[in-house]
């Protein structure tokens, strides 16, 4: 296993825990705006711990009354997230790095005819450069971590970050193990509100949530 550093909020009980106790309640769930609301307030509480791993100069204010010595962010970040369940989720993000570039990648699971079986494709991607850059990958849900490794491959065509942070809502324990494989050790920090210890046949996490997405934005329609 690379040498990738785990954040795990469930380990620590915080206000977070009671955004994800709604999230996942199925009597709650029912209301779309309050479903998206605790994904943004999620995402500025990952943005705000985040933030304290990454650079900053000091720089000379002048103030009404004088001068102060204030610290500004030196690091350029780059926030790249995962279509289309991953909205909620950047605009936490964004309104705390709200000078930061911002990349998106479309990554979904088209299944096969028969059965469970499917493959994820990357049919869209819009980013800035990443190189040396600290890129910040957003994706709430981490089922398999398929779609995450290949939005990150997708990503390394505009550049190489010099940092790499994955933030997710819920991620199953076999999605941890396989990015800790996959993505670059030393570099990377995987950021995570829960870690559930499973997925179903279906490929989604257990317990988990249900399909963020539609819970999120309404039932879409495959094919």
């Amino acid at each position: 296993m690379n040498d990738i550093e785990i954040i795990n909020f469930a380990t620590t009980p915080s206000i977070v825990s009671r955004y994800m106790r709604e999230l996942r309640d199925v009597t709650i769930q029912g209301d779309p705006m309050r479903f998206r609301t605790n994904l943004v307030r999620i995402g500025e509480i990952m943005a705000y711990e985040i933030s304290k791993r990454l650079n900053f100069t000091q720089e000379k204010v002048q103030t009404p009354l004088g001068y102060a010595m204030c610290h500004e962010i030196s690091d350029k970040v780059v926030l790249g997230t995962i279509l289309r369940a991953g909205l909620p989720f950047h605009s936490g993000f964004l309104s705390y790095f709200d000078n930061a570039e911002n990349a998106f990648v479309s990554a979904y699971r088209r299944y096969k005819e028969k059965g469970d079986q499917f493959d994820v494709l990357v049919e869209y991607m819009a980013s800035p450069s990443i190189e040396g850059k600290t890129l910040i990958l957003i994706d709430p849900m981490l089922a398999t971590g398929s779609s995450m490794e290949l939005g990150y491959r997708a990503l390394l065509r505009k550049g190489t970050p010099a940092r790499i942070h994955v933030a997710s809502v819920i991620a199953s324990r076999q999605a941890i193990e396989y990015l800790c494989e996959t993505l670059p050790g030393g570099i990377t920090t995987i950021w995570t509100a829960a870690i559930d210890p499973d997925i179903n046949s279906h490929s989604y996490i257990v317990p988990g949530l249900g399909d963020a997405g539609d819970l999120a934005f309404g039932e879409k329609i495959d094919g």
